[in-house]
């Protein structure tokens, strides 16, 4: 679903992503695992081009990616994103925040006025009960925890009905059992719809038990590649290169903490 040929991106002298080469096949759940400015987020940024790639080539379902905006329109339509900070609108109602997923496959008159035709109500509907928060639907988005806004932004993705969906550091924010339960109703949607999701994360357990395969990327390089069972003490020296055993205890979410950094948790409830 997803071909990555020697990806290079330089932000002036400072080269970012050192020419990645991967492959995500169609459905499956990928956890990108790495520490904080490996180059994860630049990686899904230029997948989806956000990012423009400095050189290399990205094919989606085969079609080389390209920057003209016919290709991008396209590619943004097939392509979901998932954010760290929800990028939700605080004043919209829940399912008019899942609705604008709707908006690249709607008529541009009826986009621009914001109206919405029934089908696409549904849609959005059943998305919101995939994410347990049909019942909030017509609830203010402020209104709700940091968990619940996520849900959001995960309902707001699938209701796109995309082939693919980024997610990047979509738990970084969160508590563990509202993180759980944040992956969880990704992977299964993953499962249920044949979604493929590539999703970045730093939290070793969380990959361990979510990713169907992890990609470990440091200092811009894919440094490991393999399934979760794979991820050996010296797979993990690799990726947080200077890690000892005491800080992957550390760094796992039932010891409280987010990543090998020592970055909190904002505990929020789900």
């Amino acid at each position: 679903m997803i071909k990555i040929r020697g990806l290079i991106k330089r932000y002036g002298e400072f080269e970012a992503l050192k020419g990645i080469d991967l492959d995500v096949a169609p459905g499956e759940f990928l956890v990108v695992l790495g520490p904080s400015g490996a180059g994860k987020s630049t990686l899904l940024r230029c997948i989806n081009r956000l990012a423009e790639p400095t050189s290399g080539d990205i094919f989606i379902d085969g079609q080389r990616v390209a920057g003209d905006s016919a290709s991008l329109r396209k590619l943004r339509c097939q392509v979901a994103m998932i954010f760290q900070h929800y990028n939700v609108v605080p004043r919209l109602s829940v399912q008019k925040n899942v609705l604008t997923g709707r908006l690249g496959a709607m008529p541009s008159l009826l986009s621009w006025l914001q109206v919405f035709p029934c089908k696409d109500i549904a849609i959005a509907r059943e998305c919101l009960r995939r994410v347990e928060l049909e019942d909030k639907a017509e609830l203010r988005t402020d209104t709700l925890s940091g968990g619940q806004k996520q849900r959001v932004g995960i309902a707001r993705a699938l209701a796109q009905q995309p082939k693919i969906i980024l997610a990047d550091e979509p738990v970084a924010s969160l508590d563990p059992k509202t993180s759980r339960t944040v992956l969880s109703y990704l992977k299964q949607a993953s499962r249920e719809l044949g979604i493929t999701v590539v999703c970045n994360l730093h939290q070793i357990d969380y990959a361990r038990e979510f990713g169907e395969r992890i990609v470990g990327v440091s200092a811009g390089r894919v440094v490991f590649e393999g399934r979760p069972d794979e991820l050996s003490d010296a797979a993990l020296q690799r990726i947080y290169p200077g890690l000892d055993e005491g800080d992957a205890r550390r760094s796992s979410p039932s010891a409280g903490m987010a990543e090998p950094a020592l970055h909190q948790f904002a505990l929020e409830e789900a």
